[in-house]
């Protein structure tokens, strides 16, 4: 075992983000940390490496064992170029190899008594750097570089020309080259285009080490991970498995959780209304049966409600009015920077209906292009011709759109002045955004935070053509998974920019691929674009990350014959109870019979006439023990059906 987190607890004013949070790693593992933003995710990454400090709790790693950490958005600062920068991690071998080169030139000069010293010194040291990769280190700097996207003309750039993603990109790299024992990642694959994050996967999947990922890239975690640890509600659950075995698994557990916690609900009603009628028969022994009964009841141990599946953002996207088949025609478009050509003579057709994903490397001009298409920016040649009735939503992944001198309220009121506040407001709350956040400023807002109030103009936006660029940037995995259901709905024209292959998986019904300033079109989501481009990853086979995707008539066959075995067990529990709840309803007229007749004796022997006839007392006396014994007994029978119509639960 290489960690041990045991009983991790933190607050922050008073809020509680971590409690009693344990798991271990073991020498080998590759493991996820996931959970909806705000969860405390980085927190507990930044408790393990020691960067706070926790309430309470223990953090244990194995003697001796070694620790990277790359946090989100880590940059290098260092006054070097990016090769100089990774080879600093290799430090020891190169005065190594100076040590190794200075004894050669000793060798040659020294005198034939000290050659046999100097032989076994060189021996030794040579053996080390072998075994140390020293032949191999040159071009393992060279592998990770270009892995991570650096091309080799780049290798001499100085740290400080590079933008915040490539500075990142750099300290990924330095922390790989120096192979700790345990690799702690922090949303690693952010800055990193497909082919990057396909590199890292396969790096990471033959790491001779651990490694804990904090990451929203589903798929990544897919191709890596063989366990995920859930944060959720402060608290912590280890599933086996990849992220789809997990979701699954997370589903199955909280449905069981929900009906556990229903099943005690109704128990607990219940229990609730038998004590109150058996105090309303006014009894002495039902009485005591009540109160015997709230004893048990306020031991119970009550089970929490389990997180709703979608508790998250409310999206709905409706176009407002129906575009012509032809969306848009795209006919020699071509753009170039200085020093930096993009795409030349790219053409295309959209009809309506398609959802097409636009995939390539970073800087091959994929957000250009869909600025161009929106008119924020002119092509240098080419033409763009929108359909009839065309109407576009655009989503930046700037949120350039996004005014951030204004109020979220102002944002959405000004944008669309026909609203009303409550129309606002509840617009804003289906976007997580309630009561006095509807007044922060947009410019105090996290990327997550503007990628909603994004989504919330774009959905009250109505359009038939929607050109998202990166929609899923910032968001956590439920409010990507809500994204996607939303686009699945959608009946409109869709074209947007992504690297999450997961996303492009469940939303692309056509991939066009920007690479060597052109396009190859693809129609299929990202599993068949890997089929047809294998030197990109490994061809997936017939069953795809989501689980099998077709059922044989064998198996639906078979499922049929349990169905009707339910629908007869149900219906004959229908059946049973509807009997017991007949018995019940004339067990309790037959008890409020008996209680009106022992009321109605009760008043008899009072009067005179009974008072003096010690016969007719004892009639009356005779006939209320008889009904007195009935009422006890029909009260324990009321007792019994009760439980008994309980036990068959809701059948309706």
């Amino acid at each position: 075992m290489i960690l041990s987190v045991s009983n991790i607890s933190k607050s922050f004013l008073e809020k509680n983000i971590l409690r009693n949070v344990s798991f271990h790693l073991e020498d080998y593992d590759k493991a996820a940390l996931v959970g909806i933003n705000g969860v405390g995710k980085t927190t507990l990454l930044k408790i393990i490496v020691g960067q706070l400090s926790a309430d309470e709790g223990i953090i244990t790693f194995s003697k001796g064992a070694s620790v990277g950490y790359l946090a989100q958005n880590s940059e290098i600062t260092e006054d070097t170029t990016i090769y100089d920068c990774l080879l600093q991690v290799k430090e020891s071998l190169l005065l190594l190899e100076k040590e190794i080169r200075a004894t050669e030139k000793k060798m040659k000069d020294c005198r034939e008594e000290e050659l046999a010293t100097l032989m076994n010194q060189y021996a030794s040291m040579t053996e080390q750097f072998e075994r140390q990769g020293g032949y191999q280190y040159q071009s393992e700097l060279i592998g990770v570089l270009k892995g991570l996207g650096f091309a080799e003309d780049e290798f001499q750039c100085p740290i400080a020309h590079l933008s915040g993603g490539q500075k990142t990109r750099v300290a990924l790299g330095k922390l790989l080259l120096s192979k700790p024992d345990l690799i702690i990642l922090d949303e690693p694959t952010n800055h990193l285009d497909m082919n990057s994050i396909s590199w890292l996967e396969n790096y990471l999947l033959n790491y001779k080490g651990a490694v804990l990922i904090v990451s929203h890239d589903r798929y990544f975690l897919d191709k890596i991970t063989s366990k995920i640890i859930e944060l959720d509600q402060t608290k912590c659950t280890v599933f086996s498995g990849n992220y789809s075995d997990y979701s699954i698994k997370k589903e199955y557990l909280r449905s069981a959780l929900l009906h556990a916690y229903l099943k005690q609900q109704q128990e607990i009603k219940h229990q609730e209304e038998v004590i109150e009628k058996l105090k309303s028969f006014n009894r002495e022994k039902s009485v005591k049966r009540a109160e015997s009964r709230e004893k048990a009841l306020s031991k119970i141990d009550r089970l929490e409600k389990p997180t709703e599946k979608v508790s998250e953002m409310k999206l709905t996207l409706k176009p407002q009015i129906t575009s012509g088949n032809d969306v848009l025609s795209v006919q020699g478009l071509s753009k170039s920077f200085p020093g930096h050509p993009l795409f030349h003579d790219l053409s295309f057709d959209i009809k309506r209906g398609e959802h097409i994903a636009i995939i390539g490397d970073n800087g091959t001009g994929k957000t250009t292009l869909l600025k161009i298409i929106n008119q924020l920016i002119e092509a240098d040649a080419g033409t763009l011709k929108l359909g009839t009735n065309v109407t576009i939503g655009y989503y930046d992944q700037e949120h350039n759109v996004l005014h951030k001198d204004k109020s979220l309220f102002q944002e959405i009121s000004d944008e669309y002045p026909y609203l009303t506040n409550t129309q606002i407001r509840n617009t804003l709350a289906a976007f997580l955004f309630t009561g006095d956040d509807v007044f922060k400023l947009i410019s105090s807002l996290s990327g997550g935070e503007r990628g909603r109030v994004s989504l919330a103009k774009l959905m009250l936006s109505e359009s038939n053509f929607l050109i998202l660029d990166e929609p899923t940037n910032h968001l956590d995995i439920m409010s990507r998974e809500i994204l996607e259901s939303a686009l699945n709905n959608y009946e409109g024209t869709i074209l947007y920019v992504s690297h999450d292959r997961y996303f492009i998986n469940r939303t692309a019904t056509r991939i066009l691929e920007l690479e060597g300033n052109t396009f190859t079109n693809y129609i299929g989501n990202y599993d068949y674009y890997l089929e047809k481009k294998p030197e990109i990853g490994i061809p997936i086979q017939n069953t795809s990350f989501f689980g099998h995707t077709s059922n044989t008539s064998s198996e639906t066959a078979v499922s049929a014959s349990p169905k009707k075995a339910d629908y007869k067990q149900r219906k004959e529990e229908q059946a049973a109870r509807r009997k017991k709840e007949k018995e019940l309803n004339r067990t309790e007229e037959r008890i409020q019979s008996i209680e009106d007749r022992i009321e109605e004796i009760d008043n008899l022997m009072t009067l005179p006439e009974y008072c003096s006839n010690s016969v007719k007392l004892q009639e009356l006396q005779t006939e209320k023990d008889s009904l007195e014994q009935e009422l006890m007994e029909k009260m324990e029978n009321w007792e019994l059906l009760s439980e008994e119509i309980n036990s068959y639960g809701n059948t309706d």
